[in-house]
C-alpha cells in the first residue's frame, strides 16, 4: 500500500555531519567537471561537433561541463523518436508509469546531495537554495506518481441502469518541455516526469545555462529504467531548435517556464495549425511575475521586514516569486524600510559553495548587465538605501539592493527584474495598498501583512494573485501545499504541484455501452 505523500524535509546544515557530508558531496562533483555530455535520442547518446560550455557564475572561468547542441536534424529526429514510442508508452497502465517516478524519487534522495552540489556549482544556489530545490524535485515526483495512480482509477460518475460508463484520462502525445535554469532541478523534473507519468513522450530541451544538471536528471532516469525515446534530451538554442520544435505537426503540447516574451512568443507559434496536425496545441505556460509584499499599520513590522528581506534576495532575487515590491502603509513606512535596510546590509554576497554567504551570483553576464542598467534606473526613480554595487569580480554578484520612495507607475515597479532588487513604495491606506498591489500586468505571487481580519478578508477577495499569503514571505510554496501558479501575464495558472495539474497533459474520454 503506498504511503501518504509528504513533502522532502529539508537538510539542517547547522549539524556538523550535514555540513561534512555536503561539502564531500561538492568535492565529488568537483572532480567531475568539464566532462562532455551528449544528447540522448531513444536511449542512443549523440555527440555533435557543435558544444557549448556551461560556467560557474560564482567562478566564471570555471567550466561545469560541455554539452553537445542539437541542430534542427537532430530535433526532428527527436520528435520522430518521441512520437513512434508514444504509442507503446501510452498502453502502460498509469500505475506502472508512477513506479518509474517512485524509483527515481528513491535514487534522487539516495543521491540528494549531490545533486544539490552540482546546483550550487552551475545555478550560484546557496547550499540551503539547492537542497530546497532538489527537496522539491523529489516531492513533485512522489506528488504525481500519487496523482496518477489515482487517475488510473476509475472515476466516479452518476450511474444509470441500463448503460455501464466509463471516464478515463488519456494522454495527449508528444510533449516539448522547455524548464527554466533558477530552479533547473526542481521545475525540470517536474515538468517532465508530470508529462511522462500522465502516458506522453517528451522532449526535453534545457535551460541554456543549466543544461549539466539537466543531463545529471537524465543519466537517473535512465537507472530508473524509464524506457528509451519516452524522454528525449536535446539541448540546443532556442533561436536553432526552439521554435523548430514548437511549431512542429507532431507536437501535442508545450510545457514552458521562463520570460514573460517567450511565452507570449511560444503561444503565438503553437496557435497557428500547421500542415499534417490534427489537434489544438496545448500550452502549460509559467511566465514570471512583479510581486509585492503589502504591509498593513497594524502589522507585525519586524516579521514583515524579514519577509521581505528573505523573499527579495534569496537567490539574489532570481525567483519569479521573489519581492521585487514593498508596498508600505504611510504610518509605518519609514520603520519598515529602516529594518529591512538594517537586514539587507548585514547579508554576505560571494563564492556561494562556501556556507559562509547568504546569496551568490546572478545566472550569467546577460542577467548581471541587465540587473545593474535596472539600478541605474533605480537611481533615477528612487532613493537609493542599500547597496547598488557591484560584489566580488570573480562571480556575477550585485549587492542586494533597496531604493526607497519609489512611484507605483516607475518602471521598477513595473518591469520584471529577476535580481536582488526591491522597491519600496508608500500607500496612503490599505486601499490605496491593494491598488497598488494589483496595478502590473502579472499575478503571481503576493503578501499581505495584518492584524486586521477585515483587511485580510479583503485581501483575499481583491488581491489578484495566483498565489497569496498572509503574514508570511511570498517565496516558498511546497508541493501539496500550496499549488503554484499565476494570472495575467504570469502564465495559465497551471498550478503545478496540485491536484488539478496532470489533467493538463491528459484529456478525459468517456466510453458508454448499452447494457
Amino acid at each position: 500500500m503506498q504511503v501518504e505523500f509528504k513533502n522532502e524535509p529539508f537538510v539542517n546544515f547547522n549539524v556538523p555531519e550535514n555540513k561534512e557530508d555536503f561539502q564531500r558531496a561538492l568535492d565529488k562533483v568537483e572532480s567531475q567537471l568539464g566532462e562532455e555530455y551528449a544528447l540522448i535520442i531513444g536511449g542512443e547518446h549523440i555527440t555533435t561537433e557543435k558544444k557549448s560550455k556551461s560556467y560557474n557564475p560564482s567562478q566564471k572561468d570555471e567550466c561545469i561541463g560541455i554539452v553537445s547542441q542539437a541542430d534542427q536534424e537532430l530535433a526532428e529526429k527527436a520528435i520522430q523518436v518521441a512520437a513512434e514510442t508514444f504509442e507503446t508508452w501510452k498502453h502502460v497502465a498509469p500505475q506502472a508509469r508512477s513506479r518509474y517516478l517512485y524509483k527515481a524519487a528513491a535514487l534522487m534522495r539516495r543521491s540528494k546531495h549531490e545533486f544539490s552540489a552540482w546546483l550550487v556549482k552551475e545555478s550560484g544556489k546557496s547550499w540551503a537554495e539547492a537542497d530546497a530545490d532538489t527537496a522539491e524535485a523529489i516531492d513533485f515526483m512522489e506528488y504525481y506518481g500519487r496523482q496518477m495512480d489515482q487517475l488510473g482509477q476509475r472515476q466516479p460518475l452518476t450511474r444509470i441502469p441500463t448503460e455501464d460508463n466509463e471516464l478515463t484520462y488519456v494522454p495527449l502525445g508528444v510533449g516539448i518541455v522547455i524548464p527554466p535554469w533558477n530552479f533547473p532541478l526542481a521545475i525540470m523534473a517536474g515538468m517532465t516526469t508530470a508529462a511522462l507519468v500522465a502516458g506522453n513522450t517528451v522532449v526535453l530541451k534545457p535551460a541554456s545555462t543549466t543544461p549539466v544538471i539537466a543531463a545529471k536528471f537524465m543519466e537517473m532516469l535512465e537507472e530508473a529504467g524509464v524506457p528509451a525515446g519516452v524522454v528525449n534530451f536535446v539541448p540546443g538554442s532556442g533561436a536553432e531548435i526552439g521554435d523548430y520544435l514548437v511549431e512542429h505537426p507532431l507536437t501535442r503540447f508545450i510545457s514552458f517556464t521562463g520570460s514573460r516574451d517567450v511565452g507570449l512568443r511560444i503561444n503565438e507559434l503553437a496557435a497557428k495549425p500547421r500542415k499534417g496536425q490534427k489537434w489544438m496545441k496545448r500550452l502549460i505556460a509559467e511566465m514570471g511575475g512583479k510581486d509585492s509584499i503589502v504591509v498593513d499599520k497594524d502589522a507585525d513590522l519586524d516579521l514583515a521586514a524579514s519577509a521581505i528581506t528573505a523573499s527579495a534576495f534569496g537567490f539574489s532575487g532570481q525567483k519569479c516569486s521573489a519581492c521585487s515590491r514593498a508596498i508600505v502603509h504611510q504610518e509605518v513606512y519609514d520603520e519598515v524600510l529602516a529594518k529591512v535596510v538594517e537586514q539587507t546590509k548585514k547579508l554576505t554576497v560571494g563564492n556561494i559553495a562556501k556556507n559562509e554567504f547568504y546569496t551568490g551570483p546572478v545566472i550569467d553576464e546577460k542577467a548581471y548587465n541587465k540587473v545593474m542598467e535596472y539600478i541605474e534606473i533605480g537611481k533615477e526613480e528612487g532613493k537609493l538605501v542599500a547597496g547598488g554595487v557591484k560584489g566580488p569580480e570573480e562571480g556575477y554578484f550585485i549587492m542586494p539592493t533597496v531604493f526607497a520612495d519609489v512611484k507605483e507607475d516607475a518602471r521598477l515597479m513595473q518591469e520584471e527584474i529577476f535580481g536582488p532588487v526591491v522597491a519600496f513604495c508608500k500607500a496612503d491606506d490599505f486601499d490605496h495598498a491593494l491598488t497598488i498591489a494589483n496595478n502590473t500586468e502579472y499575478g503571481l505571487t503576493g503578501s499581505v501583512f495584518s492584524r486586521n481580519r477585515a483587511h485580510l478578508e479583503k485581501a483575499r477577495e481583491e488581491f489578484h494573485v495566483g498565489n497569496l499569503y498572509f503574514n508570511r514571505k511570498c517565496t516558498g510554496a511546497l508541493v501539496g501545499v500550496h499549488p503554484f501558479g499565476g494570472f495575467n501575464m504570469s502564465g495559465t495558472d497551471s498550478k503545478a504541484g496540485g491536484p488539478d495539474y496532470l489533467l493538463l497533459f491528459t484529456q478525459a474520454k468517456l466510453v458508454s455501452e448499452l447494457l
